[in-house]
């Protein structure tokens, strides 16, 4: 794929052989992308690769769409998509350097996923509308969007919520990731936003409440959604330090520092998992 392409163009391939590795991958190169620059938004990746691991595996590629709605979830994203060959490596050395198409924030330009919002709480709208185009069009294709639990303070998000359940866009489901992180400090200091899955059943979808670090389960969720006439939203429980130990117990999950020393530790940690070595 080149540094412009996404997920649904005709052409794109990849295969996912093995899940729960490529979640280790995400991580690691993760790491990478962010340690030449010493902080970076590291914890939305390790909140988030098995879920993006998840959709890679079920994700068809050259039809369906992938919308990531918080734009610096898309580091991971990229390192997905690095790891399975559909990012060039020049591409990914690039990774928040200015001028270059994968940003640290995403936008409406950047590659692999079909949109990407820089603006919080935007992305659901836009899922909403390639959802109800595809059925207008008789398009056989799903759409998958990652939206992240400090959006929920959004009313955008709410809205269209609604929309997607009074059209019954039943091949749209919603990856949640619940690790009550934002910028602010933790989600539910700033606001209560449970219950989460009774509030979207209540707006008229399908909620399951899941751990978003078994990829197993993501995996199986995802293959599930879409069977009935609601839309689905799959609200996976995470941690922003999740999966490496060598991170102080202090770290900021929204903006993690990664100076060179521990940068070496964790990328020794995940090469040592990745080899089948303890940590």
């Amino acid at each position: 794929m080149s540094a412009t392409g996404h997920v649904c163009d005709p052409g794109t391939y990849w295969t996912v052989p093995d899940p729960t590795r490529l979640a280790t991958a995400i991580r690691l190169r993760a790491v990478r992308m962010v340690a030449p620059l010493g902080f970076g938004y590291l914890g939305q990746a390790l909140s988030s690769a098995e879920q993006v691991a998840a959709l890679f595996t079920v994700l068809r590629p050259g039809r369906d769409r992938l919308v990531c709605s918080p734009g610096h979830y898309v580091i991971a994203i990229f390192a997905a998509a690095a790891e399975l060959g559909i990012l060039d490596e020049e591409a990914v050395r690039g990774y928040g350097q200015d001028g270059s198409p994968v940003e640290a924030i995403g936008t409406e330009r950047s590659p692999v996923a079909d949109y990407v919002c820089g603006s919080l709480g935007q992305g659901l709208s836009a899922a909403a509308g390639f959802a109800l185009s595809d059925r207008l069009r008789k398009h056989d294709r799903r759409t998958f969007a990652m939206v992240s639990d400090g959006e929920l303070e959004e009313g955008q998000v709410w809205e269209a919520a609604m929309f997607a359940a009074h059209h019954r866009l039943s091949r749209l489901t919603v990856l949640l990731d619940a690790n009550n992180s934002q910028v602010d400090g933790p989600v539910d200091t700033i606001t209560t936003i449970e219950p989460i899955a009774a509030k979207w059943a209540a707006f008229g979808w399908d909620a399951v409440d899941l751990d978003g670090h078994d990829v197993g389960a993501v995996i199986r969720a995802l293959t599930g959604a879409g069977d009935g006439d609601k839309p689905s939203v799959l609200i996976n429980r995470t941690s922003t330090t999740h999966g490496l130990h060598c991170l102080p117990p202090d770290a900021d999950g929204h903006f993690i520092k990664l100076p060179p020393e521990l940068a070496a530790r964790a990328e020794a940690e995940l090469l040592a998992r990745l080899a089948g070595r303890d940590d």
